[in-house]
């Protein structure tokens, strides 16, 4: 047995790991029952909620602090993950197997039960050093951010349990990093996810008839598809941006047609758009149906995702959570860069809130493996991570 495989903290996390906590239809139950058992050991209260279903569990481990008045501080994780293909792995996706090189492979090791149990990692080691904290802590396991959060976090924070937390910042998941720097994330780009219905004019697919829904199709992809190559071009030339700072566009479907030989009566196309934190949604908006219009109108837009537009959480002297964050980096030589979020997590909910939220998964120097095949952490990571967790956490907590 490796000295990997002895350690305490690497025992707890491959547990949780081997918890099946996979889309679709999630049993949370084994999850709930594990962070009981943790919570026991370090001898803090849990709680849990259900928002929106009994099903979606809302679990929250507190550490009360010396000054329980003051806002208090979040640190949130989610305990889903997203679907595997077993075929594709090296290891089975669930075992938690340890290679030669200290390779923990598992679906959940970067996304994101690293986080959840490097946390409570931190909170262990500074109780049994007699630690104390200004701050109350609510360590925040979510369900369903895989799938968008709407039965989770989302529901969650209009609740009177969520205002009783009295919450004053959160920390929450982000990215794992190919080089030194450890990204820190600060805002998210909003969902957009549109159904363009695009009427026209039917008939036999022998006939050259005008405003058919081919041709306001093909208008429409011309213009959205010009509007992608010109974000992804402002990507490419500026070395100082990031994909989180651009406006993303992908056709992710098109349907219509019945035969052949029939021109139909209706298309429809499916566009994911991520909008850029600078965009003004309105005016976006309107550059959309101005395009409808353009291709020859009778087009409905249906949002299957439609996301306000949402503050980001301020990077300067108003906010004393950052500052404490930035000035702990900084004195753990830590190379870090200021981002924002590419895809989505349920820190926009708590942004939604009022909250200052940030993302932060400390793990540098390791290939992004998110969602992807053959997931994995290096046992030293995780518990470098860990190291920086328990100085992290009294940073915030003691701001």
């Amino acid at each position: 047995m490796s000295a990997w495989e002895k350690n305490e903290e690497i025992k707890i996390f491959r547990e949780y790991l081997r918890i099946p906590s996979v889309h679709p239809d999630i049993d949370y139950t084994p999850c709930v029952e594990f962070l009981k058992k943790q919570a026991n050991k370090l001898g803090l209260p849990l709680k849990v909620y259900h928002p929106a279903q009994e099903t979606k569990p809302v679990v929250i481990i507190t550490w009360k602090g010396t000054q329980p008045e003051l806002p208090s501080i979040i640190l949130n994780s989610h305990m889903d993950v997203v679907p595997v293909f077993p075929e594709m792995w090296k290891h089975k996706p669930f075992s938690a197997d340890i290679d030669k090189d200290g390779k923990i492979y598992a679906r959940g090791t970067q996304d994101m039960k690293c986080v959840g149990m490097q946390y409570l990692a931190a909170i262990r080691a500074l109780k049994s050093g007699g630690a104390s904290l200004k701050r109350t802590l609510h360590v925040m396991y979510v369900p369903d951010e895989e799938i968008g959060g709407h039965l989770g976090m989302e529901a969650f924070v209009k609740t009177d349990d969520f205002k009783k937390l009295n919450a004053g910042f959160s920390l929450d998941e982000g990215l794992a990093s190919e080089t030194e720097v450890f990204p820190v994330f600060y805002a998210e780009r909003s969902i957009w996810q549109i159904h363009f219905k695009i009427n026209g004019n039917a008939g036999h697919g022998s006939l050259l008839l005008n405003n058919t829904a081919g041709e306001k199709l093909h208008y429409l992809l011309d213009k959205m598809m010009a509007f992608r190559k010109a974000e992804a071009l402002r990507l490419q030339l500026n070395p100082q941006l990031n994909i989180g700072d651009v406006t993303t566009v992908n056709l992710t479907r098109i349907n219509g047609g019945v035969q052949s030989n029939v021109i139909p009566p209706q298309m429809e196309a499916v566009f994911d758009i991520r909008l850029a934190v600078h965009i003004d949604h309105k005016v976006f908006e309107k550059q959309l149906n101005q395009w409808c219009k353009e291709a020859g109108g009778d087009i409905e837009l249906e949002f299957e995702q439609k996301e306000p537009k949402i503050e980001a959480t301020k990077l300067d002297d108003s906010n004393i959570y950052w500052l404490a964050l930035k000035k702990c980096l900084d004195d753990l030589g830590l190379h870090c860069g200021t981002r924002v979020f590419p895809g989505g997590t349920d820190s926009r909910y708590i942004r939604e809130a009022g909250i200052p939220s940030i993302g932060f998964s400390p793990m540098n120097n390791t290939p992004v493996l998110l969602h992807d095949h053959n997931e994995f952490i290096k046992a030293d990571t995780y518990l470098q991570g860990i190291e920086i967790y328990k100085k992290l956490i009294p940073a915030v907590a003691n701001a």
